[in-house]
């Protein structure tokens, strides 16, 4: 075979400039410990090690996957969470998904300026969903970087844009004997148990639906246990059942019934409210607990929060009610 002089192409380089690439592998090999006298025979075997090395930490450094396949994948890895959290985690990755050049785009190669493109193009309407979809991307990457689909997750240094809370504002003491006192009237009575969860253990509704009375209330211990099943973010608790002797002197039926959601609205109306704020009993619970117990901690707990910034956040800076308003609220306090 006739050699090409170092002036000729191989693969598109000059011959000398692959005379200096042999020249620099054989030095690094040198101060990696290949002998000075190694025949060449053995340089060259020790050149192709480097070389097949180099090839493969190559590919598999630049292996990806396009941005719509890592987040179908991150969505099939999570099969095992709740209906509700499924639906709402599909949602947004369509939402995101439907732009087409970002969705096509291999992970390893979207920047920080991409991310946050993305997210504004789908969620730049509104602050809350632009948090949630700015979690479900980093969550996205976060799956990649555990697949060696890419090395960094750009969302990390994109800015959580703050909310502005809106004022938490309690329902009053009357407002609770109203809907007590509908509870207590004729279709509405199986209900009776659900609104004590709700209104004096600031269990979510979510929860309520899903709890056994038979196996996760025990009425001699004056507890309910929010199981991980149970729970909306997959944690457990135990809650006391304040107030409990008052509901069984009621002696209402100790059960959660089906259709809950309908028979839920139809005790508010008539109660009397034309119009329900998401979540009041749980902030009229945390309000009323905050300015009569003075004990945070315990109310975290019982809340379900991971931390207090929550409770600082909102409940701790609510709307100042009186005193008074919750010592009513939380009369026979020691039943």
């Amino acid at each position: 075979m006739k050699l090409r002089t170092h002036e000729q192409m191989v693969g598109g380089l000059h011959g000398r400039d692959c005379m200096r690439i042999i020249m620099e592998c054989t030095e690094c090999l040198e101060a990696q410990g290949l002998p000075v006298g190694a025949t060449r025979a053995e340089v060259m075997e020790a050149l192709r090690r480097v070389f097949r090395a180099g090839a493969q930490t190559i590919a598999e450094r630049e292996r990806t996957v396009s941005l719509e396949t890592a987040a179908w994948e991150s969505v099939r890895a999570r099969e095992g969470r709740r209906k509700a959290t499924l639906r709402d985690l599909r949602h947004f990755v369509r939402r995101m998904m439907k732009q087409r050049d970002m969705a096509a785009k291999p992970l390893r190669s979207m920047q920080t300026r991409d991310c946050r493109a993305l997210l504004q193009r789908c969620f730049g309407n509104s602050v809350h969903s632009y948090r949630k979809g700015r979690a479900i991307l980093h969550s996205i990457f976060a799956f990649g970087v555990r697949r060696e689909w890419c090395d960094v997750n750009p969302v990390d240094r994109i800015e959580c844009p703050y909310i502005c809370e809106a004022e938490i504002k309690p329902l009053t003491p009357k407002e609770c004997e109203r809907l007590s006192r509908a509870a207590t009237r004729g279709e509405h009575r199986d209900m009776q148990l659900s609104l004590h969860l709700l209104m004096y253990c600031g269990i979510r509704p979510a929860e309520v639906q899903r709890i056994d009375p038979c196996r996760d209330i025990d009425w001699k211990a004056k507890e309910v246990h929010i199981r991980p099943a149970t729970s909306k973010t997959g944690g457990g608790r135990i809650l006391p059942l304040r107030r409990a002797t008052e509901l069984l002197r009621a002696q209402c039926p100790l059960i959660i019934p089906k259709s809950w959601s309908r028979r839920w609205k139809r005790l508010r109306r008539a109660a009397g409210f034309a119009t329900w704020r998401a979540d009041v009993l749980r902030h009229t619970f945390a309000t009323y607990h905050a300015q009569f117990f003075r004990d945070y901690a315990a109310l975290q707990v019982e809340m379900g929060h991971r931390d207090l910034s929550m409770l600082r956040s909102r409940y701790v800076n609510s709307v100042p009610g009186s005193r008074q308003d919750a010592r009513e609220f939380w009369r026979a306090i020691s039943a």
